[in-house]
C-alpha cells in the first residue's frame, strides 16, 4: 500500500485514502476482478488511476462520456501522466496514431467510448497492447436491468476473450441488487467481488415540495437560500424559459442543454463553475464529470423518470461535505406525466417497425441490402415526410439500435475538420487573401499541424480566439476559402447519425429482453420514482437508501418527512395538553366542546384516541371526562 500512498501524494497531493478506496485499488492490483460501487463524488477515478500508475502496461478505461474523457486526460497531463483518449468524431489517421502510441510508449491510460471496442482496426492493435487492466466506467450500462442500458457497453466481454489475463475494474454510483449481480455476470467476473461504500449523504437534505405553481416555489426557494445551485428541467426550451424568468425576478442564473454550440455550453459552465453566475438550469446532459464540489442546492422542477437518475443528479449537491439540499418539485399531474412516459419511450412493436421502413423508403434502401451504410438523420424532416411524432420515433430508433437493427449516435462529438489544398510555397505565394483571411490561415497554422497532408480536427472557437475574431467571423472565411479550392472545410456536424448494422429486412423483432422485459423494468422504476415522491411515511434518505439494497438505516433526522413528524409529535404534545387542561375542572363535557380547543381537529381526534386507549379519559356516548368522574 505504500507505493499507492506515494503515487498518491506525488501527482494527487493527498496523505491518505478515502473510505473503500483503498480496498479497491488492492483487489485490483492483486488481478481480481472488483466491482465497486460508490456514490456522486466518492472518488472512483483514483481507484483505477493510481493501481494503472502502479503497474505495468495500458489501463483501458471504457466511458461513455466523451467530455468526461476528454477533462480526465487534460488534467491527468498536466500532472505528467501519459494518458490519451480514442472516441467517435477522430479521424482514422488519429486513432492509429493514438494507438500505436499506447503500444510502443509507456502509455498508462487510454479511454476509449464504448462504441469503439467493436471497430475492426481498435480490435487489431488490441492484440499488440499490454493492458494492465480494463476500467468500467457508469458500469450499470451494461445492465439489462439498469435505468441506462447501452448496447455497446456489451462488447466489453469481446475485450476479456482477447485479453483473459487483464483483470477488471467495474464502477459506478448507481445500481440495485439486481443491477450488481447482472453487472458481475457480463463482464465475466470469475468470482463476485463487491467493494459497497455507503449511499448515504448525512449532509443532503432530501425534500419533495408540493406545489401547484412550481416556477413560483423555485423563485421562493432561491430568494430564501445562498449559493450556487443546479435546476434540472426536462425540455431544452423550458431551460431557456426558466433561466430568464430568475434573471427578471434578481437571480443570477444561465442555462446549458445539448443543442447549444460547443463553445457556448463550455462558457456558461465555466461562467457558473466560477461563480460568476449562480444558478444554471440544465437538462439531464449537464453534470457528469462537473467537478464543483460548493453546489449548495440541486432543484429539479420536472421529476426524473427513475430513483437512480434522480439520485445521481441530486448527489452533486454537497460534494464538499458541508450542508447541502436536494428538492423535488411535485404537483398532481407529475405522476401521470411520468407514467405517459412509458408510451413514449415504448410505442407499439407495428410503431417501431413501421419506422424501421419508412427509414429504408427515406434512405432509398432495399431488401438485403444497407449493412455498414452511414447517414446523416434529420428527425424533423423525417417526421415531417410521414406524419410521426419526434418523441417516438426517437424512442423506435432507441429500440432498434438495442435490437441489433442499426446504430443510432445521437450526439456526435464530431468537430470541424480541415485540410489545405494548396502546397505550402503555393499558399505563401497567393496575393488575393484579405486581411481576416490571412489571420485566419495564419491561426490555424500556428494551432495545427498536418493540414497539409491530411484532414486534422480544429475548434473554430480556438481560432476565433487566437485571430480575435468571432466564431461565426471565422467559419464564414473558412467557407469562403473552400469555395476558392483554397482549403477543403468541413463544418461541425450536430445532426444524428444512423448506421445499418445489418442488411434491411422486411420484419423487425423485438425480443423479450429487448422489450417486454426492459419495458416491465421503466414501468417498475417510474412506479418507485412516483411512490418516492408521494411517501410523506418515512424518511427521504431511508427510502433512497432502501431502493439500492441498504436495508439497516437510521432516519436522517432533517429531510422534509422528518421534520414533518418531529412537528406532529410536537403538535400532539400540545393538543393533549389542551384536553388534559380542559378536563381538569374535573366536570363531564360534550365532546363537541373539544372542537373550540386551538388545534388541528384531525390531532385532537387522534390525541383523543390514544387517550382513550391509555384510559386517561372516559367516553361514554358524547360525554367525556377524566376517567377519575364518574358519570
Amino acid at each position: 500500500m505504500d507505493e499507492f500512498l506515494r503515487i498518491l501524494k506525488q501527482y494527487w497531493g493527498y496523505d491518505s485514502f478515502r473510505g473503500i478506496q483503498p480496498d479497491i485499488i488492492k483487489s485490483i492490483a492483486s488481478g481480481r476482478d472488483t466491482l465497486g460501487l460508490m456514490p456522486t463524488g466518492g472518488g472512483k477515478s483514483i481507484t483505477f488511476q493510481i493501481p494503472a500508475l502502479a503497474k505495468e502496461g495500458t489501463c483501458i478505461v471504457v466511458t461513455p462520456l466523451i467530455a468526461l474523457m476528454k477533462d480526465q486526460v487534460h488534467h491527468l497531463r498536466q500532472k505528467g501522466i501519459r494518458a490519451a483518449a480514442i472516441y467517435s468524431g477522430m479521424s482514422r489517421a488519429e486513432i492509429v496514431k493514438t494507438l500505436d502510441n499506447c503500444i510502443l510508449g509507456d502509455m498508462k491510460l487510454l479511454y476509449v467510448s464504448p462504441e469503439r471496442l467493436s471497430s475492426e482496426l481498435f480490435l487489431a492493435k488490441l492484440h499488440y497492447l499490454k493492458v494492465s487492466f480494463i476500467t468500467v466506467d457508469e458500469a450499470h450500462c451494461i445492465s439489462q436491468w439498469g435505468y441506462d442500458f447501452r448496447p455497446a457497453y456489451l462488447h466489453i466481454a469481446d475485450l476479456r476473450k482477447i485479453k483473459p489475463e487483464a483483470p477488471v475494474l467495474a464502477l459506478t454510483a448507481t445500481a440495485t441488487p439486481q443491477v450488481v449481480d447482472d453487472i458481475q455476470e457480463r463482464l465475466l467476473f470469475k468470482e463476485k467481488n463487491v467493494y459497497r461504500m455507503s449511499f448515504n449523504r448525512s449532509n443532503l437534505t432530501y425534500v419533495v415540495r408540493y406545489t401547484d405553481d412550481k416556477p413560483a416555489e423555485l423563485i421562493h426557494i432561491l430568494k430564501l437560500t445562498t449559493g450556487s445551485a443546479i435546476v434540472y428541467a426536462r425540455s431544452r426550451r423550458k431551460c431557456k424559459e426558466l433561466a430568464v424568468l430568475l434573471e427578471q425576478n434578481g437571480i443570477s442564473a444561465t442555462f446549458y442543454h445539448a443543442g447549444l454550440e460547443h463553445t457556448t455550453r463550455d462558457e456558461r459552465q465555466k461562467q457558473w463553475q466560477q461563480d460568476q453566475k449562480r444558478v444554471i438550469v440544465a437538462t439531464n446532459a449537464f453534470g457528469m464529470g462537473i467537478d464543483k464540489p460548493n453546489v449548495r442546492m440541486v432543484l429539479h422542477i420536472d421529476s426524473p423518470d427513475s430513483i437512480e437518475a434522480y439520485f445521481q443528479e441530486a448527489g452533486r449537491a454537497g460534494r464538499d461535505g458541508q450542508q447541502a439540499y436536494a428538492v423535488l418539485l411535485w404537483n398532481r399531474n407529475d405522476a401521470r406525466t411520468l407514467h405517459r412516459r412509458v408510451e413514449e419511450n415504448f410505442p407499439p412493436k407495428e410503431y417501431v417497425n413501421d419506422v424501421y421502413n419508412h427509414l429504408a423508403y427515406f434512405y432509398q434502401i432495399g431488401t438485403g441490402s444497407g449493412k455498414g451504410q452511414t447517414f446523416s438523420f434529420d428527425i424533423g424532416v423525417f417526421c415531417s415526410t410521414y406524419g410521426y411524432y419526434p418523441v417516438t420515433v426517437d424512442a423506435a430508433l432507441h429500440l432498434l439500435d438495442n435490437a441489433g437493427y442499426l446504430h443510432y449516435e445521437t450526439a456526435p462529438d464530431s468537430s470541424a475538420r480541415l485540410l489545405i489544398t494548396l502546397d505550402r510555397n503555393e499558399l505563401y505565394r497567393l496575393e488575393e487573401l484579405n486581411g481576416t483571411e490571412e489571420k485566419v490561415i495564419t491561426a490555424v497554422l500556428r494551432l495545427y499541424g498536418g493540414l497539409f497532408t491530411d484532414y486534422q480536427h480544429i475548434e473554430e472557437a480556438q481560432v476565433a480566439m487566437y485571430c480575435q475574431l468571432k466564431q461565426e467571423e471565422v467559419y464564414q472565411v473558412l467557407r469562403t476559402l473552400s469555395t476558392r479550392h483554397i482549403v477543403n472545410f468541413i463544418p461541425q456536424r450536430k445532426k444524428p447519425f444512423i448506421t445499418w448494422l445489418r442488411d434491411r429486412e422486411d420484419d423487425v423483432y423485438l425480443s423479450p429482453s429487448v422489450y417486454d422485459e426492459r419495458k416491465e423494468q421503466y414501468i417498475k422504476r417510474i412506479d418507485a420514482m412516483v411512490n418516492y415522491a408521494s411517501n410523506d411515511k418515512v424518511c427521504r434518505s431511508r427510502q433512497l437508501l432502501r431502493y439500492f439494497g441498504e436495508t439497516e438505516s437510521q432516519d436522517c433526522g432533517h429531510c422534509d418527512v422528518c421534520r414533518s413528524n418531529h412537528h406532529d409529535i410536537n403538535a400532539e404534545k400540545a393538543a393533549t395538553r389542551l384536553i388534559l387542561d380542559y378536563l381538569g375542572d374535573n366536570k363531564i363535557h360534550g365532546i363537541s366542546e373539544l372542537r373550540q380547543l386551538h388545534a388541528d381537529s384531525k390531532i385532537i381526534a387522534k390525541c383523543l384516541e390514544a387517550l382513550v386507549h391509555e384510559e386517561s379519559v372516559h367516553v361514554k356516548g358524547d360525554r367525556i371526562a377524566l376517567k377519575r368522574i364518574k358519570d
